[in-house]
C-alpha cells in the first residue's frame, strides 16, 4: 500500500507540475515597449553655434534662424533685449516638426508655427521660418498652386494697405520699383489666393512673427534657395497646427505654438494629450515635461522621451 500511495503522490505531483505549464503557456506574457513606429512627421533643423555678425541683435538672430527669442535667450542665459557682441558665440535651436500632411512636392506653409516646409525629389525636406499675416490680415488656410514667378517685382500697392496707411498718417506710393525700398525684396512667388503670394523681404527681423498683410515672407537668402526649386503649377496648402508631435530616432519630440488667431479654446495641453493617443505615444512621453512645454509655447521641438526610454 506504501509503494501505491507513493506512486500516487508522484503521478499526483507530476500532475499539478504540467497543469501550471499549461496554465503559463495560456496567460498573456507582457511584452516590452516596441519603439514608435517611424512615421512623418519628422524634424527639420538642428542645435548649432551661431557667430555674432555686425547689427544683430537676440530677436534678429532668432528671425533669421527660425528660433523662439525667449528660447534663444534662455539657452544662451541672456536677457531677450541683451546687447550681443560681435563674434559672440551663441547656441541656436531650431528644430522643427514637418506636418504630417506633406507630401512630396507640395509646399506646406503651418501659419501658427510660421514655417514653410517642401520636400522635393532634388534635396530632400526643407524647412524655412517665414512671417505670416498678422491677427486683422490673416493668412488664410487652404489649398493652392503657385501660379506666377518674378524676379526683381514691382509692388502695386493694393487698395487696402494703402488706405491703411492714409489712415496712420503715411504716405504711400501706389507702385513700389525693385530695389532696396520695395518691401517684396527680389522674389515674388504668386499663389492661386488672392492677393496672396510668396516674397522676399527688406526687413528681415520681421521673419518668424505674425507680421505681414497677410503673404508669406521669407528672408532674402531663403526665398533665394526656394525660388528655383519650385515651379508654376507647384501645388501646395497653408494649415493651421499650433501643436505637433512627432518621432525620430527613437525619441518623441513635442513642439508648441502660440494659436495666434485664437482658432482652438483647448489648452495645449490637451491638444497634445490628444495627439499622442492618436498617434499611440502616450506611454512614451514624459507628461511633467510636456506639460512644461505646452505651457512654455516657445516653438521649437523638444524632447519630451520619458528617461527610461532614452537611449
Amino acid at each position: 500500500m506504501d509503494r501505491v500511495a507513493d506512486c500516487c503522490r508522484r503521478a499526483t505531483g507530476i500532475l499539478s507540475l504540467l497543469v501550471v505549464v499549461l496554465a503559463s503557456l495560456l496567460v498573456p506574457v507582457a511584452e516590452p515597449a516596441q519603439e514608435p513606429e517611424r512615421r512623418r512627421p519628422v524634424l527639420v533643423g538642428a542645435v548649432t553655434v551661431y557667430a555674432v555678425r555686425p547689427g544683430d541683435t537676440v530677436s534678429r538672430v532668432g528671425a533669421i534662424h527660425g528660433a523662439g527669442v525667449s528660447a534663444l535667450a534662455r539657452d544662451n542665459g541672456l536677457a531677450t533685449d541683451a546687447k550681443l557682441a560681435v563674434g559672440q558665440l551663441l547656441r541656436v535651436d531650431n528644430r522643427h516638426i514637418a506636418p504630417a500632411s506633406l507630401d512630396g512636392g507640395t509646399l506646406i506653409i503651418n501659419v501658427p508655427q510660421r514655417m514653410l516646409f517642401y520636400d522635393a525629389d532634388d534635396g530632400g525636406l526643407v524647412g524655412y521660418p517665414v512671417a505670416v499675416g498678422r491677427s486683422g490680415w490673416q493668412t488664410p488656410t487652404r489649398e493652392f498652386v503657385v501660379v506666377m514667378k518674378e524676379r526683381e517685382p514691382t509692388w502695386d500697392v493694393p487698395a487696402s494697405i494703402l488706405e491703411e496707411s492714409r489712415r496712420q498718417g503715411r504716405v504711400q506710393p501706389a507702385r513700389v520699383p525693385p530695389g532696396p525700398n520695395n518691401p517684396l525684396g527680389a522674389f515674388w512667388i504668386g499663389l492661386s489666393l488672392p492677393g496672396i503670394g510668396i516674397h522676399g523681404t527688406n526687413a528681415p527681423s520681421s521673419i518668424f512673427r505674425a507680421a505681414t498683410h497677410g503673404c508669406i515672407r521669407m528672408t532674402p537668402e531663403d526665398i533665394a534657395r526656394l525660388f528655383p526649386r519650385i515651379s508654376i503649377g507647384t501645388p501646395g496648402r497653408t494649415i493651421y497646427e499650433p501643436v505637433l508631435v512627432a518621432v525620430q530616432d527613437g525619441a518623441v519630440y513635442l513642439e508648441v505654438h502660440p494659436d495666434i488667431y485664437r482658432r482652438d479654446a483647448r489648452p495645449a495641453r490637451d491638444v497634445a494629450r490628444a495627439l499622442a493617443k492618436t498617434a499611440g505615444l502616450s506611454d512614451w512621453i514624459d507628461w511633467s515635461a510636456a506639460d512644461v512645454v505646452a505651457a512654455a509655447r516657445e516653438g521649437i521641438a523638444r524632447d519630451v522621451t520619458r528617461a527610461s526610454l532614452r537611449r
